[in-house]
């Protein structure tokens, strides 16, 4: 009778996966025994494994490039990273080396392009996508990067009056985007998305506001689906309604020559995961230059704001199991050394699955558990995978201590978390570790932040 944990992920999985193996009852990922890390940091520890970014980044470009090649797309592909996923240096620093463009949301998001300027790693030339209902000090910044000599920057129009607001130097000419409020899927709270503006308003606000306008001239029409880039009826129509858009206004627009498809990109949240990324490229490439051929304009440059597909397969967590209570019949609470809700808010806020796993005793019986965290609060919990309704783990052993692993977990999880402040419960944010790889495939290790004190939580309190 197969009893084991490593049983059980075997018959349910196909694992071996990518990424993730077992050798000797111990998990590895990217080719790293997680063990000789716990040994080293100890735990809770969050992880960021740097290679995994430009990999996603080469693989996506690869996609759209040979999806163009296939039908002999006219334009260009161009890859844009979206900040808010991941604002931290050593994420953007990662990305940029691999020849890409930037999307913000943001004034401050401007201020770290400045700093990356200065330090020469990124140049005045290089695309900046400026979306988001934008606040004046954010208008001030766009306006001040373009008369500081920033020559590609986009600001997208996300509503009627945001015109009015830039202040640029007499003779500038710079390129704009407008955004179309996309419709909802029926089951959404709203109908229409709270961003952009009115499909029947975009081309009577660029005859009135953008036609004669001194600095500006239309290059880029952008929207975005909230709920991804996925294989539904609701996507293709939305994808297909913009891009018709696209060709209308392009008949008018002689300066309109980019189509920014947004975000949607899904991130693997499970061993069960399964998604075409290869044919979901094709068929996006395909049916713009389809649709433009229909209607006589050229095919525009597509540009592509993807964040959680870029940073997401670049994060993990570790955690210990400090004891294991039964609670009722039929209720095994497996206690972590840390907390859910300050560490992976995202499993409270809008119940986010990742990928788990064990990281050790894959030879031992499995069992039914619940997650518990630290904090006394109900909703600190985690229980139930995204492809099945139960969690199992290897039993727990006296004096045999247990550890697991979530994955995938690179994207938003410590800006929701508030990183370096008070955290619920004041439980202290975890250690957080740097992967690095050489050319060779050996490995480094280097700690980018120590467990938070309480020295540093009480100053910010005012004791």
């Amino acid at each position: 009778m197969k009893t084991k944990y490593l049983d059980l992920i075997e018959q349910t999985f196909d694992f071996p996966q990518e990424n993730f193996e077992v050798i000797e009852n111990e998990l590895w990922w990217n080719n790293i025994k997680l063990m000789d890390i716990i040994e080293q940091y100890g735990t809770p520890l969050k992880i960021t494994y740097l290679p995994s970014i430009g990999r996603q980044i080469q693989k996506a470009k690869r996609m759209f490039n040979v999806a163009m090649a296939k039908v002999d797309y006219e334009g260009e592909y161009h890859y844009a990273y979206c900040t808010k996923s991941n604002h931290f240096s050593f994420v953007i620093e990662e990305a940029l080396k691999h020849d890409i463009h930037i999307e913000t949301s943001s004034a401050f998001d401007l201020n770290i392009i400045e700093r990356l300027e200065e330090d020469g790693k990124v140049d005045k030339n290089m695309f900046i996508i400026c979306n988001g209902f934008k606040r004046p000090q954010y208008v001030e910044n766009i306006s001040q990067m373009i008369n500081n000599g920033f020559t590609n920057i986009i600001p997208v129009i996300d509503n009627k009056s945001e015109l009015e607001g830039y202040k640029l130097d007499k003779g500038k000419k710079i390129g704009l985007g407008i955004r179309i409020a996309s419709e909802e899927e029926p089951m959404f709270e709203f109908y229409t998305s709270r961003l952009g503006i009115r499909y029947n308003d975009v081309i009577p606000f660029y005859n009135i506001y953008v036609k004669n306008h001194p600095n500006f001239e239309l290059k880029m029409l952008h929207f975005f689906i909230n709920t991804g880039i996925r294989d539904s009826a609701y996507y293709w129509s939305e994808l297909h309604k913009c891009v018709k858009l696209y060709t209308e206004l392009k008949k008018i627009v002689p300066t309109l020559t980019m189509l920014n498809i947004g975000g949607g990109f899904p991130v693997k949240n499970t061993m069960a995961f399964d998604y075409d990324y290869e044919y979901m490229a094709e068929e996006i490439v395909a049916q713009i230059k389809s649709i433009c051929e229909q209607q006589g304009v050229p095919e525009p440059d597509i540009f592509t704001e993807f964040g959680s597909y870029t940073v997401g397969q670049s994060g993990a967590v570790l955690y210990s199991i400090l004891n294991q209570k039964q609670q009722n019949d039929r209720e095994m609470w497996n206690m972590i050394d840390s907390s859910f809700m300050t560490t992976l808010p995202d499993i409270w806020a809008m119940n986010q699955r990742f990928i788990l796993m064990s990281i050790n005793h894959w030879d031992y019986e499995y069992q039914r558990v619940f997650l518990g965290g630290l904090t006394c609060d109900s909703n600190d919990y985690y229980n139930a995978e995204a492809h099945a309704n139960a969690i199992f783990l290897p039993k727990m052993e006296h004096d045999d201590p247990l550890y697991i692993g979530f994955f995938h977990t690179g994207a938003y999880q410590e800006s929701l978390g508030g990183y370096g402040g008070i955290q619920h419960c004041l439980i202290p944010a975890p250690k957080h570790i740097l992967i690095s790889e050489d050319e060779e495939g050996e490995y480094s290790t280097r700690l980018f932040a120590k467990e938070q004190s309480y020295k540093s939580m009480l100053k910010i309190l005012g004791y």
